[in-house]
């Protein structure tokens, strides 16, 4: 129980309430170490919780009212009725997220008058990090309204619910930020697999620390559209490939879909990505006529609102870069399960393969994450990557334990002292940290 956290909550609460909170919330942040952008296409990832997370102190009320306040000055009061909640997609802020995970257990449990609250947040997640400080805040908020209502469910339908409803804001993300806030255990990292939602224990190998580095580029994927653009280059991909294979490939959204329904390898995937998707970008006009459909169609039934207007598309990156990941993933856990003497040597490898995957094949690095990695690889990590989104926020580094402080020197020498902003903000963004546990009700503090 983070008990210094809950206290100064409890005394922001009390002064901005007038009296003690009823229950506690917190709900974590996670480090996905590896399967990134695979998770919206059907494929089990590997992330962990952290220790850094949101924390709520909340009280229900006998009014129509959410009445939300934040221990940081930046992120400003917001009242709201419950029947006139609105998610401006447009311009995310703090507040909309929670107002996703009310929505959703709302509309769960069809409640026509959801009791009202009064709620006091705090969080230890670098906000854009990449780290799902915006997932947190989400399950925090799905958690909460059901707690405050008196409903019950279990960690999987909290999770699913959770990953469904943060959409209103535009996020066409696949469940594993949702999935693992809920279902971390402390001291491990865990398989996530989807459809049905299930994770699996990870152990992760001895002799090594993960450390979290942030680029400090702030990448607020529901404010553009880098993130749905690749949704939907997955979602054409995973539609061409079927077809060409002689597939429905209308009731095919994924390319999980695909290999299921051909029954392949992950290996032969790709050799077919190869076979069918040429290298060169697809015009809309192209897809348009390899599906047999219309502008209009396209626009409607597989486009997504704020990609409409997206004419070039590169799908044999992108489906190379899923399959190859979805891959190395499975590899990461095998060498986990079967602890080899050279464990933490292979794993890093194939962090560093997914690191150069999600550069040249799906495009969502950036020139500071680039930097930093190399930088961590050149400061004694044995596998370094960008973890989240990309486009900005962390990397992951897999360091030898004995060699952490001298990493930890290095990298603050070589990236964070070269840059006022950076060094300002250094121990909230380079830290080691261990499989933190998942999402919590707390009664007292």
């Amino acid at each position: 129980m983070p008990v210094m956290g809950l206290m100064k909550l409890k005394a922001a609460f009390i002064t901005k309430y007038g009296a003690p909170p009823s229950f506690y919330i917190r709900a974590p942040g996670r480090v996905n170490l590896i399967g990134e952008h695979i998770d919206y296409c059907g494929y089990a990832v590997l992330p962990m919780a952290l220790e850094q997370d949101i924390l709520a102190a909340v009280s229900p009320t006998q009014t129509e009212i959410i009445r939300l306040a934040n221990t940081n000055p930046v992120y400003l009061d917001y009242n709201v009725h419950i029947k006139k909640i609105h998610i401006d997609r447009t311009n995310p802020q703090w507040h909309y997220y929670f107002l996703c995970g009310f929505k959703g257990i709302q509309e769960h449990f069809n409640l026509i008058t959801p009791c009202g609250m009064n709620c006091m947040l705090d969080g230890t997640i670098p906000a854009s990090s990449g780290l799902s400080s915006s997932s947190a805040m989400v399950c925090c908020a799905g958690l909460i309204t059901t707690v405050v209502n008196q409903k019950a469910l279990s960690k999987v339908e909290l999770a699913e619910i959770c990953a469904k409803c943060e959409r209103y804001i535009g996020t066409e993300g696949g469940g594993m930020d949702q999935s693992i806030s809920f279902l971390a255990e402390k001291g491990t990292a865990k398989l996530i697999e989807f459809n049905p939602l299930r994770a699996t224990d990870v152990t992760l190998p001895s002799g090594a620390v993960f450390v979290i580095a942030n680029s400090c580029v702030e990448m607020n994927k529901a404010a553009t559209a880098h993130f749905n653009i690749r949704v939907v280059e997955c979602r054409l991909a995973a539609k061409i490939l079927a077809k060409s294979k002689g597939l429905k490939w209308k009731k095919l959204i994924k390319l999980r879909d695909v290999q299921t329904e051909l029954g392949l390898s992950l290996e032969e995937m790709l050799s077919a990505v190869e076979e069918v998707l040429h290298p060169e970008p697809y015009s809309s006009e192209e897809v348009c006529q390899y599906l047999g459909i219309n502008q209009k169609e396209l626009v409607t039934s597989i486009l997504s609102q704020n990609t409409q207007d997206v004419t070039s598309f590169k799908l044999h990156q992108r489906a190379k870069h899923v399959y190859s990941e979805a891959a190395r993933v499975l590899k990461f856990k095998n060498i986990c399960d079967h602890t080899p003497e050279n464990a933490v040597q292979l794993v890093g490898k194939l962090m560093h393969q997914s690191h150069v995957s999600c550069k040249d094949l799906y495009q969502c690095s950036c020139p500071e994450l680039d930097q930093l990695v190399d930088i961590c690889m050149q400061s004694g990590a044995i596998g370094c990557r960008l973890t989240g989104a990309g486009w900005g926020g962390c990397t992951v580094s897999m360091v030898p334990t004995d060699k952490l402080e001298h990493f930890l020197a290095k990298v603050q020498e070589a990236f964070y002292k070269t840059d006022a902003q950076r060094a300002a903000l250094q121990k909230q963004n380079l830290f080691a940290t261990q499989p933190g546990g998942g999402a919590t009700v707390y009664h007292e503090a």
